[in-house]
C-alpha cells in the first residue's frame, strides 16, 4: 500500500497514541507531519524531541503508514527492546485495522550476539581453548565453577531459545562464558559451509529482517553496513537513526583499528599450526619485533610514523599476506574440524594486515597514536580524523534520513551536529534552480511537554575558583556537601573523571548521613535500582551516568556536576580534530571541545525531570558556565530552566523540595 493511499497521517496517530494508553502531544503531532514530509519528498531531516514527547510514535506512524521497509538504529539495548517488545506491537496492532494490512518487524544485530551451534556442539577450536586453560569447555564445566555453571546453562537454553539472542537469556552469563558459543563475522564459517547452517540463529535472524516492513538494529551494525561494502540490512528506502547524537562515536569505533602485541600473538598461534614452516616463522619474526617496539612505547598521537615502527609495521603486513595465502592454499584432514580453525586464523591474520597496511599508507584522514594501559598493556591505534565524508556518502545517497535525538540543537541550532554527519550548515540549492549541491535537509525542535521553566533551575556556582588540570577541588567538595544536605540526599552526581567521582564520594561518606553510591562498586543496573528505591540515596558517577539515568520522582531533584566536561586535552582524536578545524580557518575550540561539552551537559541536564510532575535543581560547579565566552553556548545546549547563580536561593528552594517530598511520605 502506498502513503497516497493511507488514512490521514492524524487518525493513525490519534489510534496510535490510544492504544498505547497516551495522549496527544503538540510535540508528537508535529515530528509526525515531519517525518511524513521528509519521506514523502526523499529529503532529510533533524528533529529534537525532548524527554516525555512521545518521539517513538511520533517516527513510527509516519513510517509505517508509508509502506515502504524502514530501518531504525538506536544506540542503546533498552530501546532495542522497547521498539521491538512494547512500541511496535502496539503500534502495529492500532494500525491495522485503518491500514488494512499488518507490518511486520524484526530486530538484527551483529552475529556475536547469537549463540552459534557450531561453537556449541563441536566446540572452541583448540587455540582458544588452550587460552582459556580448557580442552573442551564443557567437558571441563562443574557446578562449583562460574564459567561452568554459564556453560551449562548455555547448553540447556540452545534447546529451549528460539532467537539464540544473548539479550534473551535471562539472567545473563559472563563474556568469558559467551565467548565460548558465539562467534565473530570473521571467525564464522558461513551457512553454506557450517553443519548447522540451516539451524542458524544469526541467519534465521537475517531472513527474517529481509520479510520485515521494520528492521530494528543498532548504530554499529549500520555503521558496519554503509562502510565496509559487505550489506549485512536488507535493502531499505527510509533509515531513522533514534540517539542520534551517538551516531559520530559509534561509527568512529566501527571505523577505527587497532594492534597490540597479544592479538599478534594470537594470531600467530592460529596460523602456525596451519601453514608452511616458512610463512609461519616470517609472522613469528615480525610479531617479535612489533612486540619489542610496543613494550617502548609512550601514549600519545603519532603525526609521523617512527621509521622503526613503520618497518616493524611493513614486515607484519608482508607476513600477514604471505600467511592469508598459505591459508587458502592448504587443507589438513587429519585435523578435526579444520575449517572453523582455518576461518579464525584467517580472521585474525587479515585483521592485523589491515590496521598494519592503513597506518604504514599513512593516510592524511587518519590519526595514529599509541595508549597504554595498566592491564593490558600498550596498543597502537587509528581513526578517522572525521566521519562526516563517510556519512555524507554512504547513509545520505540512496535513502530518506530521519535523526532524532533529545539533544541535537547545540548552541541554539542544528548546524554543529550537522556538520558533523556530513551535512552543510544549511541546504543550499543552486541559485540558477539546478540540482542541489548537498543532500535536502531541515532541522525541527519540537520542544517538550516539560514546563523546564517551572520544573527545573540551573544553577552556576560562579563563586567556587576555576578547576585546574590536577589537584583536589576543596572548595568544590564543601559546596557539594552542602547542597547534598540541603536536597536531603536525592542526588545524582556527574564527574569529569572516575578519580573526580571516587575522592568526592569518599569525602561526603565522611561528612553526611545519606547513602553514597559509587559507580564501579556495583552493576550499573543494580546501582540504579537502589538510587530510585531510597530517596536519601545518592549515586555518583562518570560517563555512562551522564547517558544512562532514568529515575524520574523524588529520588533525583538535584543533579551535580563537577566541572565542564571538555575531552582530555591529550586525547589523540579529539585534539587532532581540533587543529584541523583550525588549520581550515574555523574555531576549532568550539567546534570540537565546546560541542563535546555541550553534548555531555545536556544529556546530563536531562536526567532531572522525566516526568511532568519532576522538581529539582542542576547545579554547575564550574564558574566558567557564568564566567567564560562560551559559557553561553553551553548553556543554550541545555532545557530551558530557570537561570541563577544566587547560592543562598538554590539552597532555598532545595529545602523546599525536600520538604514537599517528606510531607509526601517519601
Amino acid at each position: 500500500m502506498t502513503e497516497s493511499s493511507s488514512p490521514p497521517l492524524a487518525d493513525l496517530l490519534q489510534a496510535a497514541v490510544t492504544t498505547v494508553g497516551g495522549t496527544e502531544r503538540p510535540g508528537q503531532t508535529a515530528m509526525a507531519q515531519a517525518v511524513a514530509e521528509a519521506i514523502d519528498d526523499s529529503s532529510h531531516l533533524l528533529v529534537q524531541a525532548g524527554t516525555g514527547t512521545g518521539k517513538s510514535l511520533g517516527y513510527l506512524v509516519p513510517a509505517l503508514a508509508h509502506g515502504e521497509r524502514v530501518v531504525v538504529a538506536t544506540a542503546t539495548l533498552a530501546l532495542q527492546r522497547q521498539l521491538v517488545e512494547r512500541d511496535l506491537p502496539r503500534t502495529v496492532e492500532a494500525l491495522h485495522p485503518l491500514l488494512r494490512r499488518r507490518p511486520e518487524f524484526a530486530m538484527l544485530k551483529g552475529r556475536s550476539n547469537y549463540l552459534c551451534l557450531h561453537r556449541l556442539h563441536e566446540g572452541v577450536p583448540q587455540e582458544d581453548a588452550d587460552e582459556a586453560g580448557l580442552f573442551d569447555p564443557f567437558e571441563a564445566a562443574t557446578p562449583t565453577s562460574k564459567l561452568g555453571k554459564d556453560l551449562l546453562r548455555l547448553r540447556d537454553w540452545s534447546d529451549e531459545t528460539e532467537t539464540g539472542d544473548r539479550d534473551d537469556l535471562s539472567p545473563g552469563v559472563s563474556d568469558r562464558a559467551w565467548s565460548q558459543v558465539s562467534v565473530t563475522s570473521r571467525e564464522c564459517l558461513g551457512a553454506s559451509k557450517c553443519a548447522y547452517g540451516a539451524e542458524c540463529f544469526a541467519e534465521a535472524a537475517r531472513e527474517r529482517a529481509k520479510l520485515a516492513d521494520v528492521v530494528v538494529t543498532n548504530h554499529a551494525l549500520l555503521a558496519i553496513d554503509a562502510i565496509e561494502g559487505a550489506p549485512v540490512l536488507p535493502s531499505h528506502e527510509v533509515l531513522i537513526v533514534d540517539e542520534a547524537h551517538e551516531l559520530v562515536s559509534r561509527v568512529t569505533g566501527v571505523a577505527s583499528g587497532e594492534l597490540t602485541p597479544g592479538q599478534v600473538n594470537r594470531a600467530v598461534r592460529r596460523a602456525a599450526k596451519l601453514v608452511n614452516e616458512q610463512a609461519a616463522d616470517a609472522l613469528q619474526t615480525a610479531s617479535e619485533g612489533f612486540e619489542r617496539l610496543m613494550e617502548l612505547a609512550l601514549p600519545g598521537r603519532l603525526e609521523k610514523i617512527p621509521e622503526d615502527l613503520g618497518y616493524a609495521l611493513m614486515a607484519l603486513r608482508d607476513a600477514a599476506r604471505t600467511v592469508i595465502s598459505a591459508l587458502g592454499a592448504t587443507r589438513d584432514a587429519s585435523v578435526k574440524d579444520e575449517d572453523a580453525i582455518r576461518k579464525q586464523a584467517l580472521g585474525s591474520v587479515e585483521n592485523i594486515h589491515q590496521v598494519a597496511e592503513r597506518i604504514v599508507e599513512g593516510s592524511e584522514y587518519d590519526v595514529v597514536w599509541y595508549e597504554r594501559h595498566d592491564r593490558f598493556g600498550a596498543s597502537l591505534r587509528v581513526a578517522p580524523l572525521s566521519v562526516s565524508g563517510l556519512l555524507r556518502e554512504k547513509l545520505f545517497e540512496d535513502r530518506s534520513v530521519v535523526l532524532t535525538s533529545a539533544t541535537l540543537k547545540l548552541g541554539g541550532d542544528f548546524n554543529g551536529v550537522a556538520a558533523s554527519l556530513g551535512l552543510s550548515p544549511e541546504s543550499p540549492q543552486d541559485p540558477e534552480g539546478g540540482e542541489e549541491t548537498a543532500p535536502r535537509w531541515q532541522g525541527l525542535d519540537v520542544g517538550s511537554p516539560f514546563d523546564y521553566s517551572k520544573q527545573g533551575i540551573l544553577y552556576v556556582a560562579k563563586h567556587l575558583a576555576q578547576p585546574g588540570r590536577e589537584g583536589s577541588r576543596a572548595d568544590m567538595l564543601d559546596e557539594l556537601a552542602e547542597l547534598v544536605e540541603a536536597a536531603g540526599g536525592r542526588t545524582l552526581g556527574l564527574f569529569s573523571s572516575m578519580r573526580a567521582a571516587q575522592a568526592a564520594a569518599e569525602e561526603l561518606r565522611g561528612r553526611l548521613d545519606a547513602p553514597i553510591l559509587l559507580q564501579g562498586e556495583e552493576t550499573l543496573g543494580e546501582l540504579i535500582r537502589a538510587f530510585a528505591a531510597d530517596a536519601r540515596t545518592c549515586l555518583f558517577g562518570t560517563l555512562s551516568l551522564w547517558q544512562g539515568v532514568d529515575v524520574p520522582g523524588p529520588s533525583c531533584q538535584l543533579v551535580v556536576m563537577d566541572r565542564v566536561p571538555f575531552p582530555r586535552p591529550d586525547d589523540p582524536l579529539m585534539s587532532a580534530r581540533q587543529k584541523a578545524v583550525e588549520e581550515a580557518g574555523g574555531n576549532g575550540f568550539m567546534a570540537v571541545a565546546a560541542t563535546h561539552a555541550a553534548l555531555l551537559m545536556a544529556q546530563g541536564a536531562g536526567r532531572l525531570v522525566r516526568a511532568s510532575d519532576d522538581r529539582g535543581i542542576v547545579a554547575v560547579l564550574d564558574p566558567r558556565v557564568e564566567r567564560a565566552r562560551y559559557g553561553s553556548f553551553l548553556r543554550k545546549s541545555m532545557p530551558d530552566f530557570w537561570y541563577t547563580t544566587d547560592r543562598n536561593q538554590v539552597r532555598r528552594s532545595l529545602a523546599a523540595i525536600d520538604a514537599a517530598a517528606k510531607a509526601q511520605g517519601v
